[in-house]
C-alpha cells in the first residue's frame, strides 16, 4: 500500500477539523466534513448498532477494496499504527462499516489517532489516494456523543411498526413477555408524534367452534388496546378489531401453525 507522502491526500487541517453532533430520541449523529472530498458519518439509531458511512461529494473516487488503518497524528511521534479492517467501496463510492470496525474507529479517535482510508487507485487511475479523518477536537463532540447515547429510546420505528403478540390455547391474559413488549411500543409512541393510530388486530386458531374463536379473538384485542390504555396511549388513537380465524398468517396444519395464528397484530402508522 503506498506511504502517506506519495498519496493525493484528503483529510482536515487542525484548524478545518469540525466535528458536529445530530441529537434525538431516535438517533446519534457525530460527523465530519472532509475538505474537498466529502463527509464522514458515525450514526447510533435507536435499537440498532454503531455504523460508519464514508460518503464523497463526488463519486467513484475510491473503487474497489480499501484498507483502513489508525495512523499516528502529526502531533504522535512515534505512535504505532494498526490495522482496522479492509472495506469492500459500494456501487457509487461511499464505504460503510461493521459495527465492529466502527467502533475502532472511535477508539483511535479517542487515542488521538488518524483513521486513513487507503486506495491504490483514485478515479481509477494509477494514482494513490487517502482519506483521513482528523481526530483534532474530537473529545468534546464524543463526551456529547456518549450523552446522547443514554438518551437513546430502545427501539426504532421499524422494530416497534409491525409487531405480533401470541397466546395459549384458549386464553386471552398476557404473558410477561407480551407485556414487555407492548411497554416497548407503548414507549416508542409517546415519544414519536409522526405516529397518529394504532391498529390492534385479534386473531384465533380454527380449533373448536368458529363463533368461539371469534369471541377469543376478541378478548385478545381487547386485552392488548386495555394495556395500552394503562401505558398512556391515548383511547382514540387505538382502533381495536377481532377477526377470529378467517386470517391465519398459516395454514392451521399443526400444533406449532395454530400456535402461530393465536396471536393478536399490532401496526403502528404515522401521518
Amino acid at each position: 500500500m503506498p506511504g502517506w507522502a506519495q498519496a493525493v491526500v484528503f483529510r482536515a487541517s487542525i484548524d478545518e477539523s469540525v466535528w458536529e453532533m445530530e441529537t434525538s430520541r431516535f438517533f446519534c449523529r457525530l460527523s465530519q466534513q472532509v475538505p474537498a472530498f466529502g463527509q464522514a458519518l458515525f450514526e447510533h439509531e435507536a435499537g440498532e448498532s454503531l455504523r460508519f458511512v464514508l460518503r464523497p461529494t463526488q463519486q467513484d473516487q475510491l473503487a474497489g477494496e480499501v484498507l483502513l488503518m489508525a495512523r499516528a497524528s502529526s502531533w504522535q511521534p512515534g505512535v504505532a499504527p494498526f490495522n482496522i479492517a479492509r472495506v469492500k467501496v459500494e456501487e457509487g463510492g461511499a464505504l460503510a462499516l461493521s459495527s465492529e470496525a466502527a467502533n475502532q474507529m472511535l477508539v483511535a479517535l479517542h487515542r488521538g489517532m488518524t483513521p486513513t482510508f487507503s486506495s491504490a487507485h483514485w478515479f481509477s487511475s494509477g494514482e494513490p489516494v487517502e482519506v483521513g479523518i482528523s481526530a483534532a477536537n474530537f473529545q468534546s463532540a464524543y463526551d456529547d456523543y456518549l450523552g446522547c447515547l443514554t438518551t437513546l429510546l430502545p427501539v426504532n420505528y421499524r422494530q416497534v411498526a409491525r409487531t405480533a403478540v401470541l397466546f395459549p390455547s384458549a386464553t386471552w391474559r398476557l404473558s410477561d413477555a407480551t407485556r414487555e413488549r407492548l411497554d416497548l411500543i407503548a414507549l416508542y409512541v409517546k415519544t414519536d408524534d409522526s405516529v397518529k393510530s394504532i391498529y390492534v388486530d385479534g386473531h384465533s386458531d380454527n380449533y373448536g367452534r368458529r363463533l368461539l374463536n371469534r369471541d377469543l379473538s376478541k378478548q385478545r384485542a381487547e386485552e392488548v388496546s386495555r394495556y395500552l390504555r394503562s401505558q398512556g396511549i391515548p383511547e382514540e388513537m387505538i382502533i381495536t378489531r377481532f377477526h377470529g380465524e378467517r386470517y391465519p398468517v398459516v395454514p392451521n396444519s399443526s400444533a406449532e401453525n395454530r400456535a402461530r395464528n393465536r396471536r393478536v397484530a399490532i401496526r403502528l402508522e404515522r401521518d
